[in-house]
């Protein structure tokens, strides 16, 4: 039997909204002869069903075990079809391939004025809303046509013709290399996490230096910045710049602020922007910016122009509970932030088929540091253990090696003392097996694992200690990416100090100016 979530027909059925289910059986019903439809009854049977029972759907014997693959593939293309045809997915790129598929059609019946006529018109409007790609397609099967269909502007037509087809494929190369350099760079963050050493640093500036192409800035489409700026910030979060991923992630989001329509046109990219935007306004501490951002994004979410489906909505939860995470922390606001757990882990779970195991491992860690910071430690153990626990977790190292060592703090904070031992060992052999024990992890470790022989009168005398001995690694070049993840400065001052960890991150919000 198959796994329900990866039965790739049911999660589409269980996808679609109530009426994109009604045009569906319309769009099946527009003849009178599909009304009993061996798919449409398979379509109802999907619809009804909590989990995908290939047992279930044999003993309803609409279809046979030889048949069933094949009917399934036949329904999720008529699916796709009829989603392909509902107004709400009729954005301006798909309007343009129509446009370029009725081209096709007419120049294969020979019609040849007519198919050019469409071309033209259809060229004009990708090259508006700056679709260079399909201008270039367009460009292409204009000038198959011309060679066929003789006129008396032959010559001019074949200049023009050509010159613009050279100068969309320059256009189009520049990106391309652009948008694969960008892919790597973030394929880089997604498994190494940031730059460890100076080495590492180097290496990873040199690949940007000889990967990126030449170019003048002032020749640059709306595209071709989108994706330098991206690239940029890719480089620039590897080698931990977080300045300068401020400044790129705030060029993407404003160079959609000076092409207007492209936010309507590219919704993904449009939010992707303001999410790392607000994250490295957060790397940065600029609290009051963050607040800013994240209100006009809001803002133009909620216009009826904007785009509706259901990944625009995952990418927007992503962003903005990722974004009031963050707030929470800066604030040191803990106890305020509980909301934000119950409704997370209920669109995690809304959404399981749509969001990755990256991003939900990820949710898992802040909602572990909101409990660490409200004092619940063995909540916190709880969602800790859920990102150590997952072996399929291949990417973000980093993240699992933080998970291992904040777990170390929570067992101590909660007493555990007698899981103390076990972990410090295992935790140890993953970061060296990993490759990412930094001294601000060590001092950790160390410290953690002499607790035992250290009389209670001199514990704040070891906590002054070891605040001593890292505080100088808070602005190290690699060291730094530690206190990203666990803020062990705050914490150690609270133990100095007497008090909670949030009263003592709430006074340095305080005297944060921004």
């Amino acid at each position: 039997m198959a796994n329900p979530s990866k039965d790739n027909l049911f999660v589409l059925i269980n996808s679609l909204s109530k009426s994109e289910k009604r045009q569906f059986k319309l769009y099946v019903n527009r003849l009178g002869d599909n009304t009993d439809a061996k798919f449409l009854q398979l379509f109802n049977l999907l619809d009804k069903i909590n989990e995908y029972d290939e047992e279930e759907i044999l003993k309803s014997n609409i279809v046979t075990k030889l048949q069933l693959s094949n009917l399934k593939a036949h329904l999720y293309k008529q699916i796709l079809i009829s989603l392909r045809m509902n107004p709400v997915n009729q954005n301006i790129r798909i309007q343009i391939r129509e446009q370029l598929d009725f081209a096709t059609i007419l120049y294969h019946k020979g019609l040849y004025k007519q198919s050019l006529k469409i071309l033209d018109k259809t060229k004009l409007i990708a090259l508006e809303h700056d679709e260079k790609n399909i201008a270039f397609e367009i460009v292409e099967l204009e000038k198959v046509i011309e060679s066929q269909y003789i006129t008396r502007s032959i010559v001019g037509r074949a200049d023009e013709l050509a010159i613009q087809a050279k100068e969309l494929s320059q256009q189009n190369v520049i990106a391309s290399k652009l948008s694969n350099l960008s892919l790597q760079l973030y394929s880089i963050m997604l498994k190494s996490g940031y730059a460890k050493s100076k080495e590492e640093m180097q290496e990873i500036s040199t690949y940007f230096n000889n990967q990126l192409p030449n170019y003048q800035i002032e020749d640059l489409g709306f595209r071709e910045k989108l994706w330098l700026y991206k690239a940029h910030l890719w480089h620039s979060f590897l080698i931990q710049d977080f300045l300068a991923c401020y400044r790129y992630s705030n060029k993407w989001v404003n160079l959609f602020n000076e092409y207007q329509q492209m936010i309507f046109l590219n919704p993904v990219w449009y939010i992707k922007g303001n999410t790392y935007l607000l994250e490295c306004l957060y790397l940065i501490k600029h609290k009051s910016y963050i607040k800013e951002v994240l209100e006009k994004l809001e803002t133009t979410i909620a216009l009826e122009a904007f785009p509706k489906n259901d990944n625009l909505t995952t990418l927007h939860f992503l962003c903005y509970y990722n974004s009031k995470f963050n707030l929470h922390f800066l604030e040191g606001d803990f106890e305020g932030g509980m909301y934000l757990v119950e409704e997370v882990l209920k669109n995690l779970k809304k959404n399981e088929d749509r969001i990755d195991e990256h991003h939900t491992m990820v949710f898992y860690y802040k909602i572990a540091s909101m409990y660490f910071g409200a004092g619940n430690n063995k909540k916190c153990i709880e969602y800790l253990k859920k990102i150590i626990d997952n072996k399929n977790l291949s990417m973000r190292e980093d993240l699992m090696c933080f998970a291992r060592v904040l777990s170390l703090v929570a067992h101590y904070e909660a007493g555990m003392d007698y899981l103390l031992e076990v972990q410090l060992k295992s935790t140890y052999k993953f970061l060296i097996k990993m490759n990412d024990l930094h001294e601000v992890q060590r001092e950790m470790i160390k410290f953690l694992k002499n607790l035992g022989s250290i009389f209670p009168s001199e514990l704040k005398s070891e906590f002054k200690k070891l605040h001593d001995r890292l505080i100088v690694f808070e602005n190290h070049p690699y060291e730094k990416r530690a206190f990203l993840y666990l803020d062990v400065i705050s914490w150690l001052e609270s133990k100095i100090e007497n008090k909670p960890v949030a009263a003592i991150i709430q006074e340095k919000a305080k005297k944060l100016i921004r």
